[in-house]
């Protein structure tokens, strides 16, 4: 299983422009109802603010010729996104992963990191083997062979197969964000 998250990672690495966005947000759309449940669990308040940005950057990958302003949101983001200090329980841990790829997205397309979708990529199935450690529903020698775990490779595998013909049309963009959410579960298997 190695194998197939390293060629996961190449086949990211290979990915650019708008198409490495959108591998992004569609993995985001996954990762978002973790910090979600962490909003509602201990009352933190972004007043949408992670929300919002996702579907900002929807919002561009069907129209690319939208005018926003993304260094801005990259601020919001980083304003809410949580401290493990300020909390003693598992659920700050995806949250943060949500939030420190909302911010990896957004400096992909603010083309300071190329390699944002990458990173994304890692952090969602960094989020899935913390949670299945912590959990106690796998060890580290057998995390990759979890059903959760493949089932996360799997979506990457199956998201970037769709990506490879995919025309920036406002439908195709809108078939890749179903195909995300597609299972009803984030990453880490909580139901959307």
């Amino acid at each position: 299983m190695s194998q197939n998250k390293l060629n996961t990672f190449g086949r990211v690495r290979a990915l650019t422009d708008w198409k490495a966005v959108a591998f992004s947000a569609a993995l985001l759309e996954r990762m978002l109802p973790n910090y979600q449940l962490f909003c509602d669990s201990t009352g933190f308040d972004d007043e949408g603010a992670c929300r919002k940005c996702l579907d900002l950057i929807w919002e561009w990958l069907s129209a690319p010729k939208s005018k926003i302003n993304f260094s801005l949101q990259l601020e919001k983001v980083e304003e809410v996104t949580p401290d493990t200090q300020d909390y003693d329980f598992y659920g700050v841990y995806p949250a943060i992963d949500a939030a420190i790829g909302l911010s990896s997205a957004l400096h992909l397309l603010l083309q300071q990191d190329l390699q944002g979708a990458v990173v994304i990529s890692k952090l969602s199935q960094g989020s899935v083997e913390a949670y299945l450690l912590m959990t106690g529903e796998a060890t580290d020698d057998d995390v990759k062979q979890h059903p959760l775990m493949q089932f996360e490779i799997e979506v990457q595998q199956e998201l970037l197969d769709s990506l490879e013909n995919l025309r920036r049309n406002s439908e195709q963009i809108k078939s890749l964000r179903t195909l995300a959410l597609e299972a009803g579960i984030s990453n880490i298997g909580l139901e959307i």
